[in-house]
């Protein structure tokens, strides 16, 4: 990873990405950009499944992303799904240069719950990991605490820790000159 920009797409809750900005740059060492918010692109909506299909916004972020490198990480606050999944937190391109991620599921008040602004931070940074992780070639890990783990349940993003397990970040360390 050269860069990496945030890309709020549509309204998104400016405290994440003023952790994302900071957690980032700390543990990739590199500076962090934001870029200029996007409109969720309306055709990515499914009305019949009320959520937007991931694998859109991807694309849209490809497009939207600088040509030199550049890794675009997209938050948003919109449900998204793939065709095989009922939902999805976030999807990337493997060893690629975009990632999409949502909040509305990392939110407690999506199940009802009491808002917590902490537990959602804390939730969207493990997101924001593990779909930049997935941009620089990692794939899911069998270590349940590590980052890079499968979450299909937002429990599941709640016991895994907010770092990548010794061997992912000695892939990284070792192919991406990302400080293990």
């Amino acid at each position: 990873m050269n860069a990496l920009c945030l890309l709020p797409l549509g309204p998104v809750d400016a405290t994440v990405i003023e952790m994302l900005d900071r957690r980032l740059s700390e543990r990739f060492a590199l500076p962090v950009c934001r870029l200029n918010g996007a409109v969720v692109p309306g055709d990515a909506y499914d009305p019949v499944r009320k959520q937007f299909e991931a694998t859109h916004l991807l694309r849209a972020v490809r497009a939207a992303a600088p040509h030199d490198r550049t890794t675009v990480l997209a938050v948003t606050m919109e449900d998204l799904f793939i065709p095989m999944l009922t939902f999805v937190f976030g999807q990337a391109q493997l060893r690629g240069t975009a990632a999409v991620m949502s909040t509305a599921r990392l939110d407690q008040r999506f199940y009802g719950l009491e808002f917590s602004p902490a537990l959602l931070r804390q939730r969207a940074l493990k997101e924001a990991l593990h779909e930049l992780g997935h941009t620089i070639g990692l794939t899911h890990c069998p270590d349940r605490q590590c980052v890079m783990t499968l979450s299909n349940a937002v429990q599941q993003i709640d016991e895994k820790g907010e770092d990548y397990c010794r061997s992912c970040r000695i892939l990284l360390a070792d192919t991406h000159r990302v400080p293990a």
